[in-house]
């Protein structure tokens, strides 16, 4: 098992907002350096770090090392980072844990995810891309005139790389479109998808009222004179009831569809950070225990019916770990879509957790989905759900872009 020593994550905040001119890896230095002055960690005792990100920004493309530096680690501390779309951040769970099982130097491992969308960087198309370069290269005042006149007013459009990456190559459906499948195949229709949301966030303001929230995340101060700060998730809508949801219009599908901006989740920017190690290296150090990482599973599926995989990777987690679903006390299932999670339940049938025990505080309809550093959130959240109910085991779950499940099972050791 992997110990948590303990971690945060930054307000979750919609992308082209307050974060806009902070990059990827400013988001997850704020957290690495809040992760280790909570848990009182000496970065030079560190073994490891690893970080999650599904679109590292070009000036900083191993994320983790770059941000590894920047945060204080030492020069001796190796880095490396992770990429499986949207279960980045767990996968760098799944790294340590394996370090810890393999006795490779995984004793004491500062793991994270993180994301800026508003930073992803716009794309030129392939002809825009060579006659640029053939000016570049042009030697000389007339060559280069030559190449500049080559150049036409297309040339200049370009895409932004965030809507081709949530664009699966393999169906050439985009996520939303993989949702409108399942909304079609499971027959949910547009009303339980609004409640669905709605409920989402009205948890995830009564949790915010209730102070939740603020154990689990840091004020970040805003560059370039660190004087504004960001406190909050700016997502919460307040008020927001099924009758409002409805008169969205669909986005996807415009003349058939169900999914809309508000039964969907919102895109954001953001990141989360944990301490993990090996039960002896932990105890060694007198770190703090939050909780217990007991095992990982990772599945695939349908590229299609990517949504789906929760309700995959849930079963073979229990399974291996010789559990019943009714042992598990909470359960957290990344609210990609309303539709999404409302199939999986359908999908996992008996198995399915009840509505009183699935994201008790909301979840990413109402605090946004930056790609990248969602895994972490939600095992950070499961775990301080734990402890604060006094309850023994957890679930954390999410559906990957390109058609992958992945979940964690978490263990309160205080309840045991």
């Amino acid at each position: 098992m992997l110990a948590v020593c303990g971690g945060v994550r930054t307000p979750f905040v919609r992308s082209f907002g307050k974060y806009t001119g902070m990059t990827a890896d400013d988001l997850a230095r704020a957290v690495f350096v809040e992760t280790l002055a909570r848990t009182g960690a000496d970065p030079a005792e560190l073994d490891e770090v690893i970080l999650g990100c599904a679109g590292p920004p070009v000036e900083a493309m191993n994320i983790a090392r770059v941000t590894a530096l920047r945060s204080g680690v030492p020069e001796h501390v190796p880095a490396f980072s992770v990429h499986r779309n949207c279960a980045s951040g767990i996968e760098s769970i799944n790294q340590a844990l394996l370090r810890v099982r393999a006795n490779e130097g995984g004793g004491l491992v500062l793991a994270g995810g993180t994301e800026s969308m508003s930073e992803a960087p716009f794309q030129l198309r392939p002809q825009s891309r060579r006659k640029l370069v053939a000016f570049f290269m042009a030697k000389g005042l007339g060559h280069k005139w030559s190449a500049l006149r080559r150049l036409r007013p297309g040339d200049l459009m370009a895409r932004e790389t965030i809507r081709t990456a949530l664009t699966d190559p393999i169906s050439g459906l985009s996520m939303g479109d993989t949702a409108e499948v399942l909304a079609r195949e499971f027959q949910i229709s547009r009303e339980e998808q609004d409640q669905y949301a709605a409920e989402s966030q009205q948890r995830s303001v009564q949790a915010r009222e209730a102070g939740i929230f603020r154990d689990e995340s840091l004020t970040c101060f805003l560059p370039p004179s660190f004087r504004r700060m960001v406190e909050h998730d700016d997502g919460l809508r307040e008020g927001t009831t099924p009758e409002k949801l409805a008169r969205l219009k669909p986005v996807f599908d415009r003349r058939f569809g169900t999914v809309t901006v508000g039964n969907a989740c919102q895109i954001t920017d953001g990141a989360a950070a944990l301490l993990l190690g090996s039960m002896d290296r932990v105890q060694e150090l007198g770190l703090p225990v939050l909780g217990l990482v007991r095992d990982v599973v990772n599945v695939g599926c349908d590229p299609k019916r990517m949504g789906l995989g929760p309700a995959l990777a849930i079963p073979k987690l229990l399974e291996r770990n010789q559990l019943e679903p009714e042992q598990i006390d909470l359960y957290e299932i990344n609210e990609a879509f309303a539709v999404q999670v409302l199939a999986c339940l359908k999908a996992l049938g008996a198995a399915a957790p009840p509505r009183d025990r699935l994201n008790v505080n909301g979840g990413a309809i109402a605090l946004g989905h930056p790609v990248g550093a969602t895994g972490l959130r939600i095992v950070l959240t499961l775990l301080l759900s734990l402890r604060r109910r006094k309850l023994p085991l957890g679930v954390a779950s999410l559906c990957v872009g390109g058609g992958q499940g992945a979940a964690v099972l978490l263990e309160n050791p205080e309840a045991a």
